[in-house]
């Protein structure tokens, strides 16, 4: 679970405005950080197949939004991709 502080760093550091809470890039950064924190939990615990499953529904979650923001504006989407590292 992500702490109010951090989440809230998240959202101020990959905002579009200054009002924006729920835009794809922040939903994908969080999600993101979730994503790293369980694939830290699934490396020392690696029977939890609850956790795995929950993990492959927010890797493809984070995915569906990548595929909409690429879709809508791919300057936005390389961006994005650029800052949180996510592609190689």
């Amino acid at each position: 679970m992500l702490m109010k502080e951090k989440k809230t760093k998240i959202v101020t550091d990959n905002r579009v405005h200054p009002t924006d809470t729920g835009s794809a890039e922040v939903q994908v950064a969080l999600l993101s950080e979730r994503i790293n924190a369980l694939t830290k939990h699934m490396g020392a615990f690696k029977k939890d197949h609850n956790s795995r499953t929950g993990l492959m529904k927010i890797v493809s979650q984070r995915k569906r939004l990548l595929i909409y923001l690429k879709r809508e504006d791919s300057a936005r989407y390389e961006k994005l991709i650029q800052k949180l590292g996510l592609r190689k």
